[in-house]
């Protein structure tokens, strides 16, 4: 099982993180990311940290 987290003053709003989930489990509202699903349905692929310019997104194993 993992879980993703997202430290909020580091994201740009570039809006990446939430094309690139597959799990779609992140979502952008135009200025910032936000975990909008369950953070434990996170797959553990690391595709948001992979895709996030400012390394706003930690992907941790429970």
């Amino acid at each position: 099982m993992f879980m993703v987290t997202l430290d909020e003053e580091l994201c740009t709003g570039c809006g990446s993180c939430a094309d690139g989930c597959p799990a779609h489990i992140l979502g952008f509202d135009g200025e910032k990311a936000s975990i909008v699903g369950d953070q434990c349905e996170c797959m553990g692929c690391e595709a948001c940290a992979t895709v996030c310019p400012a390394g706003a997104f930690t992907v941790t194993e429970l």
